[in-house]
């Protein structure tokens, strides 16, 4: 039998009670595991004093915070379902996910007060808790519930197939929807993760991605408690204050999303003394070959990227560092007890998982394994068409390579057809990449009355001087792009809308400056 998420954390107390668990950098507070389990239990027991019972839905709504971490095992030793939302969202947003989830209890900072305040009245069978000092009449201060509770562990009979979260996915096309985890899904992620980068309970983790996502919480968080390692909290992600933090507090391993590393990579790396880090762990979105190796060469750290989306926990595949350069571009090879296939496209209804492409040939990604959601919270009609046959068609498009190694190439929402040709955006990104000017890129598919599409490039790019021309000639020159896959067309623009996981929000590019309706 597994053990619950609030068992693990337990277990984890019992094998180091006085080694340093959590630094909360906002607060100057560091607390060992047995004073965390402490605080863990005042928390869960303050929820069961308010009346929140087995399967009810704790929404928490915060930046990273040493209150949101102890809040996650509070509702595990519960049984609360937590529901991680995202701190970027506005109000409407934030209201379209407490009507569909329906939480007894929403957790906030200070910081979000704005967006939550519109929402006392919409909600008033919600108890809002608020983590600052001074809270508004309609709400209650965490802090004063959770001291008066008992330091007693609570006593709740907990099944590894109860669940345990509802994440909402980052609504890149559309409304998000509610992804159901249990405990024996994320356990099994965590023991994944952990062996993925090779954690030891001597390891100090930086959380400076975003808390409320999949990537940093199951794959980076959760693990480190898991094993028994120190987790350092960052507010929010900050360039300067991350290798500043990785100096101070000897981080040994972290998760960043692909635009988070491209940002450390622009400081003035030699300011900052990085020997303690061992493992970067990146996800949620492709990175460049360019971007692995520069790196690797100015951090000197061991990469290693994960390749996954929220219904699967996310992770699904690993690439690890001694693969980084011989397989740059490719996702990596599934995690233990997963399976990866890449599928003839369905035209009419799901792709049949047996009609398996051969090595070389693209098509849609489909995964199964150990770490597979429940469902969409109240959505069995798009669990249906998402999980078919045992296996979660994740709408990606990709191959194998003759060693098995996979590679994906875009989302086939994504995917543009230029004069009844395939291009995917991936690889002529890629190639920008690799100009010295280019910071940010995105490609996506224009309307046009001859070709069907033509490629458009929108572009960050670095300080100095950079021209449409000189992109053109760049692409012109290069022997990594055929002449019908070259941009016709350069847009710069000053950033990119990106969701929590990093990835680019490219239906708001397409509609911005396209006039293409969502796909």
């Amino acid at each position: 039998m597994y053990p619950t998420i609030g068992r693990l954390f337990e277990q984890t107390v019992r094998k180091y009670p006085g080694k340093e668990a959590l630094v909360d950098l906002s607060r100057s507070q560091r607390w060992t595991y047995g004073e965390w389990d402490q605080y863990v239990n005042r928390t869960a027991q303050a929820f069961l004093a308010a009346g929140v019972r087995k399967g009810d839905v704790v929404s928490v709504f915060m930046y990273n915070t040493s209150e949101l971490a102890t809040v996650y095992f509070a509702c595990a030793k519960i049984g609360a379902v937590i529901n991680p939302i995202n701190f970027r969202l506005k109000s409407g947003e934030v209201s379209y996910i407490l009507n569909d989830s329906k939480p007894v209890l929403f957790i906030y900072e200070k910081d979000l007060e704005q967006q939550v305040k519109v929402l006392f009245d919409e909600f008033p069978l919600v108890s809002f808790w608020s983590v600052s000092e001074k809270v508004p009449d309609q709400a209650v201060r965490f802090h004063d519930r959770v001291q008066e509770a008992p330091a007693q562990a609570p006593n709740v009979e907990l099944d590894e197939n109860d669940l345990y979260a509802i994440m909402y996915t980052s609504g890149t096309t559309g409304q998000p929807k509610g992804v159901m985890h249990r405990h024996r899904d994320m356990i099994e992620q965590s023991l994944t993760c952990m062996q993925a980068l090779q954690l030891r309970p001597s390891d100090r983790g930086l959380t400076a991605a975003p808390m409320f996502h999949c990537a940093e919480l199951h794959c980076a968080f959760l693990p480190r408690v898991h094993n028994g390692c120190t987790t350092v909290i960052m507010h929010h992600f900050d360039a300067k204050k991350v290798l500043q933090t990785i100096q101070d507090e000897k981080i040994s391993v972290m998760f960043a999303a692909p635009t988070m590393w491209n940002m450390m990579l622009q400081e003035d790396l030699s300011q900052y003394e990085t020997s303690s880090m061992r493992f970067g762990l990146y996800g949620g979105a492709s990175m460049a070959p360019v971007l692995v190796r520069a790196l690797g060469d100015k951090l000197g750290i061991k990469l290693v990227q994960a390749y996954g989306m929220t219904e699967m926990g996310p992770a699904i595949a690993f690439l690890f560092e001694d693969e980084q350069e011989a397989k740059a571009g490719s996702a990596g090879k599934a995690c233990f007890n997963h399976e990866i296939r890449v599928v003839r496209p369905g035209t009419q209804g799901p792709s049949d998982p047996e009609d398996i492409l051969p090595p070389g040939e693209a098509g849609e990604i489909i995964v199964r394994g150990p770490s597979m959601m429940k469902g969409y919270y109240n959505r069995e009609e798009a669990t249906d068409q998402a999980v078919h046959k045992g296996w979660y068609h994740s709408g990606d498009i990709g191959y194998m390579d003759e060693e098995g190694y996979l590679f994906v190439s875009d989302r086939m929402d994504d995917m543009i057809i230029c004069g009844g040709e395939n291009i995917y955006p991936r690889e002529v990104e890629d190639l920008l990449y690799e100009h010295e000017w280019v910071l940010d890129v995105a490609v996506l598919g224009e309307p046009d009355e001859k070709w069907g599409e033509r490629v458009t490039a929108i572009i960050v790019k670095k300080a100095g001087e950079l021209t449409e021309d000189a992109l053109d000639e760049f692409c012109r020159n290069s022997h990594k792009l055929a002449d019908y896959k070259r941009p016709r067309k350069f847009i710069f623009v000053d950033e990119m809308p990106r969701n929590a996981s990093g990835k680019i929000q490219k239906f708001l590019l397409r509609e911005k400056y396209t006039n293409t309706p969502i796909k």
